[in-house]
């Protein structure tokens, strides 16, 4: 059963940090320029169950919110509109998304977001996926692989690529190795290309 984002139960820090969610939620959709049903496809989670949190009807879970906002690529602080606080190192908490820990590097919901992702040795079931926006990534270490439509590429430290992110991809683990990249995405409205210097997976 759904259930107010909202209740008595809830400390009052708690019931002001989630009273704002749900309009937050749409308005960071609206800017990515992705629909309830793009939403769905990146994220797993039903087109149902993202207009109810949009709508307030649904409590959102941490789970929830995770995945949106890896999928935003905006800090779950922004989602949620944690209190700032004087430190803003704070903020770099790390998150777990799809089984790899995820690190916001920006601030901000608008413009290019980043984020430093540590891949563990288990991920290596591509699972590709196409939305809007461009992404660039960099290997900081280890090796890394990166399925880009029909092709496949093995990554190390020192490498780049750089794609549109409206061609199905995935980047997960070699299997031998974790690795940690840094990745940078941006909106709609520039063009970009693939490039990289990795050896074929094979």
């Amino acid at each position: 059963m759904d259930v107010p984002p909202t209740g008595a139960a809830d400390p009052p820090g708690v019931a002001a940090a989630l009273e704002h969610v749900a309009e937050r939620l749409k308005r960071v959709r609206t800017q990515r320029r992705m629909t309830l049903t793009g939403v769905a496809a990146a994220t797993g989670i039903s087109k149902s169950t993202l207009s109810r949190l949009e709508n307030g009807q649904r409590r959102p879970t941490l789970e929830l919110l995770l995945a949106l906002s890896q999928t935003y690529r905006v800090p779950l602080d922004d989602l949620v509109g944690a209190p700032e606080v004087g430190d803003p190192r704070v903020r770099l908490k790390p998150g777990r998304v799809k089984g790899r820990t995820v690190i916001p590097l920006t601030r901000q919901p608008d413009g290019m977001q980043a984020w430093k992702i540590v891949i563990p040795v288990s991920k290596v079931v591509p699972e590709p996926r196409a939305h809007d926006g461009y992404e660039w990534i960099y290997v900081l270490s280890g090796r890394m692989r990166l399925v880009l439509g029909d092709q496949d590429w093995i990554l190390s430290a020192g490498e780049v690529a750089e794609f549109d992110t409206l061609v199905p991809h995935w980047f997960g683990s070699t299997g031998r190795e974790p690795a940690e990249i840094l990745s940078i995405f941006g909106r709609p409205g520039e063009r970009m290309s693939v490039r990289t210097r990795g050896e074929p997976a094979g």
